[in-house]
């Protein structure tokens, strides 16, 4: 019995953890997204994609706040912060090179993984804690950046050679 109590509170304690984690780099996507969006005026189809998944991402933040809840926790303020600062710098160091695009580009389908690996670890920590009401919400984000991920993957075809074209007629390319 008291191996099953432990058992259960390191799971739920790694689920609470993994939830602060995600809210914390949902924030740190939206400060990379932010920071891209404006710099798109070559790729207005970049900046519509971006776009649409800052608002799924906002959706996603709600989510974890309401997982959370349930489970009366809440967020990491600190982690909130200083990952949203790490998103900041993270897309400034972008911002001056002269392939901005790609580097973003790469840098989005990196960051959407690891948002998918982390989101399929806490639909198997919750499936394994029991915690049957979050995984509806979890498998609705999971899916979210899926789709993302598979943008990013089929879009850098088109947006390096796009990229190309501009940078041989000479004009500046980079966003």
């Amino acid at each position: 019995m008291a191996d099953t109590l432990e058992r259960t509170d390191v799971v739920q304690h790694v689920f609470v953890v993994g939830l602060r984690n995600a809210h914390a780099v949902e924030h740190q996507a939206l400060a990379l997204m932010d920071r891209q969006i404006d710099h798109l005026s070559h790729y207005p189809e970049v900046a519509q994609r971006l776009k649409a998944h800052r608002a799924e991402t906002e959706g996603q933040i709600e989510r974890l706040e309401e997982i959370l809840h349930s489970l009366d926790e809440k967020a990491s303020a600190v982690k909130d912060a200083t990952l949203g600062l790490v998103g900041n710098l993270a897309a400034l160091g972008h911002v001056f090179a002269p392939d901005e695009i790609l580097k973003n580009s790469f840098a989005n389908f990196a960051f959407e993984n690891f948002e998918i690996a982390s989101y399929k670890s806490l639909i198997t920590v919750g499936e394994t804690g029991g915690f049957a009401n979050a995984l509806p919400l979890l498998q609705r984000t999971l899916d979210e950046e899926l789709a993302m991920a598979r943008f990013c993957d089929e879009s850098l075809p088109a947006i390096t050679r796009k990229y190309l074209e501009l940078r041989a007629e000479g004009e500046t390319a980079s966003h």
